[in-house]
C-alpha cells in the first residue's frame, strides 16, 4: 500500500511547461522565422533590380517548370543519389565490421570517424583541393606507382565532387549504421546460419532487414545535406556543372533575385519534406512489423 500511494502522486505530477521553452524558441527562431521568410520572397515580385513588392506572386514558381531549372533539379538529385549511394558502398561495410568483429579498439576507431568534424567543412575542402591539383600530391604518389603518367584531371570536375561530397558525409551514413549493427541480435543470424543458409543468404534474409531502419535513416541523413550542397560544389567542382546550391547563391548574391532564389529553395525544402514523410511512413510500417513479430 505504501508503494502504491508513493507512485499514485507522481504519476499525476505534471511536468513544468517551461521546459519545453526552449526547444520552441529554438525551432521558432532557426526553423519557422527563417521559412516563413522565403515563403514570403517566393511569391514576391522584383520590380527593376533593388524594389521587391510583397504579395501572392506566382512568377517566380512558374518560371522554375523551364526545362532549364527543371534539369537543374534532376542533376542535383542525381548527384546526391550517387553520393549517397558512394557513401553506402562505403559506410556499411565499415559499419558492420566495427560493430561484428571489432572489441578492443572499437572506441578509438569511431573517435578517428569523428575527427573530420572538428574541423571546417571549408578546411576539409581547401584540402581536397591541394590533394587534387593536376600536379598535387596525389598525382606524386599514383605517378611513382606508375598509374598515371600525366597530371591530374579531377580538379574542376564532377568526380572531385563526389569525392569530396563522399568523404565530408560518410560519417553521417557510419553511425547510424553502426548502432543498427551493433545491437543486432547475432543469435538470430546464427539461427539462419544453423538452417542450412550461407552467409550470404544469412546477411541478406536477416542482417540486412534488420538494419534496414539504420540504413534508410543513414542514406536520409547524408541525401538532404547534399542536395543543397554549395561549399564542395564550388571548391572542387570549380563552379561547373548544375548544381543546385551554387545556382541558389548566384541568385542571391550576383543577380539579387530574391524571389526566384526563394522559389528555388522552396520547390527543394517541399520536395525534401516528401521525401522525409516516406521514410516516416517507412519507418512506422517497419515498426509495425516488428511489433508483430514480436
Amino acid at each position: 500500500m505504501r508503494a502504491r500511494r508513493a507512485r499514485g502522486p507522481r504519476s499525476a505530477v505534471a511536468e513544468p511547461g517551461w521546459l519545453i521553452a526552449p526547444a520552441w524558441l529554438y525551432h521558432t527562431v532557426l526553423l519557422a522565422a527563417p521559412l516563413v521568410i522565403v515563403v514570403a520572397y517566393a511569391f514576391a515580385d522584383r520590380e527593376g533590380f533593388f524594389t521587391i513588392t510583397f504579395g501572392l506572386y506566382t512568377e517566380n514558381l512558374e518560371r522554375l517548370w523551364d526545362p532549364v531549372y527543371l534539369r537543374i533539379y534532376r542533376d542535383t538529385f542525381i548527384a546526391a543519389g550517387v553520393g549517397t549511394v558512394g557513401c553506402l558502398l562505403i559506410g556499411y561495410p565499415f559499419a558492420y565490421w566495427l560493430g561484428t568483429r571489432v572489441h578492443r579498439h572499437r572506441t578509438l576507431l569511431l573517435l578517428l570517424v569523428i575527427v573530420p568534424f572538428w574541423t571546417s567543412i571549408l578546411i576539409r575542402t581547401y584540402a581536397w583541393a591541394l590533394l587534387l591539383r593536376p600536379r598535387g600530391p596525389l598525382y606524386g604518389v599514383l605517378h611513382g606507382l606508375g598509374l598515371i603518367d600525366g597530371p591530374l584531371n579531377l580538379l574542376g570536375s564532377s568526380r572531385a565532387v563526389l569525392i569530396g561530397l563522399v568523404y565530408d558525409y560518410l560519417p553521417l551514413m557510419v553511425f547510424p549504421l553502426y548502432v543498427s549493427i551493433e545491437r543486432l541480435d547475432r543469435r538470430v543470424v546464427e539461427a539462419a546460419r544453423d538452417l542450412g543458409g550461407n552467409r550470404w543468404s544469412a546477411f541478406r534474409r536477416t542482417t540486412l532487414p534488420l538494419t534496414m531502419p539504420g540504413l534508410i535513416t543513414g542514406c536520409l541523413l547524408v541525401f538532404i545535406p547534399m542536395t543543397g550542397e554549395y561549399v564542395v560544389p564550388t571548391f572542387l567542382g570549380g563552379g561547373k556543372g548544375r548544381w543546385f546550391g551554387p545556382i541558389v547563391a548566384d541568385q542571391f548574391l550576383e543577380a539579387l533575385n530574391y524571389p526566384f532564389g526563394a522559389a528555388m529553395s522552396l520547390v527543394l525544402v517541399v520536395a525534401l519534406l516528401l521525401v522525409i514523410a516516406g521514410y516516416l511512413k517507412v519507418m512506422g510500417s517497419r515498426a509495425g512489423e516488428l511489433e508483430a513479430v514480436l
